[in-house]
């Protein structure tokens, strides 16, 4: 019965079928042959069940507030990157690993940032002499620190597909120092990659710009504190912590940067709600994968697998990666998360790893996926940004690429780098 769904879903995938639809094309041909025409009658009662979960508001909200912040604060963002880091050599590269990080605080999806960053920083690389390809890659590879840093709206996926079994804010603090290392090593191989390629300064390091647009920028910067702490402090939940965000990006920009216009409102409503649509669709159809693997006992029989594989935990982690590495290179992250987590989770549970462990490094695996090829689905936002084919981004991306899984090898090995600052926080 299994061979019939994954045999379906990767036929749909492969003849451009959406994700979702493909979730939802596998699960009813399985469920048609296997003759189980009663649970074939109720797909659509479980895909609406799939969606209808109060803490699942939390997404739309915290995209809403990606999107009424994305326009107002790029920019200063930008220019306090480039006071802080434009004097050193490669100074555009560096601004794009600075700014990239600092908004991934505000929006927590990939793709928004890519296109956010990206449409002012790659013309600003050409301009300078990089070449388009290293310009897409690096904004690419920055990207995944989206999804990483607090608040991450696949982590949010992911507490919400396991049942709420680990809390969201400790998967939240668990990106903070994989997010800042990614970021580091990223700076150390622009430097590297700028002395090789004669790469310029953007500007001398003065003390008094820096202050300067800190200051502009510092609404932006302290959204994610608002948030993290609010979490922190048990003063909201986190569905009620997106939408303080939304209300803290609605004052930021009508009040403080004054660029918010109320005729722009709806746009970025559509925007946001089109985004939130796919997301949930595909957790509503993931519903009835979900329950065609329950049904299967795919849990059991895979633990009994690997437990006759193997009875470590590190190893069972490194087989785990291993095998999310090659399904985030064609399933897109989050519905893979909403598949593939309900049925890891208990697993992981039982080799006895911490729930905010796995679940963190779970996360940042698949999402790495999305600038793996051939499916990487930021990569070809880049390429469409910069104006060139998948192929001309491949080969710039693959130092980044190996950075990131090098970060990912760390946490994997040293589990504290994802669990301190949550346990430092009391969770």
């Amino acid at each position: 019965m299994l061979w019939i769904l994954v045999i379906s879903v990767l036929v749909s995938l492969i003849i451009g079928v959406p994700v979702a639809f493909s979730l939802g094309i596998g699960g009813a041909i399985t469920l048609l042959i296997n003759g189980d025409l009663a649970e074939l009658m109720t797909i659509g009662s479980k895909v609406f069940r799939g969606m209808e979960s109060f803490p699942l508001m939390a997404i739309p909200f915290f995209i809403l507030a990606g999107e009424l912040m994305g326009l107002s604060i790029t920019t200063r963002l930008v220019n306090f990157a480039s006071a802080l880091v434009g004097h050193i050599r490669g100074g555009l590269s560096q601004i794009t690993v600075i700014t990239s990080f600092f908004f991934g605080g505000v929006t927590g999806v990939g793709v928004a940032e890519t296109a956010a960053v990206g449409s002012i920083m790659i013309p600003a690389m050409k301009k300078k002499g990089y070449k388009k390809s290293f310009a897409a890659a690096l904004v690419s590879a920055s990207a995944t620190l989206g999804p990483i840093v607090p608040p991450s709206v696949p982590l949010v996926i992911y507490a919400l597909a396991v049942g709420g079994s680990v809390s969201i804010t400790s998967l939240f603090l668990a990106g903070v120092i994989p997010a800042i290392l990614i970021a580091v090593f990223f700076m150390i191989l622009c430097y590297v990659i700028a002395r090789r390629d004669n790469h310029p300064k953007e500007a001398e390091f003065r003390l008094k710009n820096v202050w300067v647009t800190f200051k502009k920028a510092l609404a932006a910067l302290f959204m994610p504190l608002v948030i993290i702490g609010g979490l922190v402090g048990g003063f909201f939940t986190p569905t009620e912590a997106a939408v303080v965000a939304v209300f803290y990006a609605i004052f930021i920009g009508f009040v403080v940067h004054k660029d918010l216009k109320v005729k722009d409102l709806p746009t970025y409503i559509i925007n946001s709600s089109v985004t939130t649509g796919v997301v949930l669709v595909i957790i509503g159809f993931s519903k009835v994968i979900s329950y065609i693997i329950t049904i299967n006992q795919v849990p059991v029989l895979l633990s009994n697998f690997l437990e006759s594989v193997t009875s470590s935990p590190l190893v069972f982690m490194l087989i785990t990666a291993a095998f999310l590495f090659l399904v985030g290179m064609f399933i897109e992250g989050s519905a893979a998360i909403i598949m593939l987590a309900p049925v890891l989770a208990p697993i992981a549970l039982a080799y006895g790893l911490d729930p905010t462990y796995f679940g963190f490094a779970m996360v940042m695996n698949l999402m790495l996926g999305m600038i793996t090829p051939p499916v990487g689905v930021i990569l070809f936002v880049a390429c469409g940004i910069a104006n060139i084919t998948l192929e001309e981004i491949v080969k710039q991306i693959l130092p980044f690429l190996a950075t990131t899984y090098f970060v990912l090898l760390l946490v994997i090995l040293f589990p504290e780098l994802a669990l301190w600052v949550p346990r430092m926080l009391g969770f």
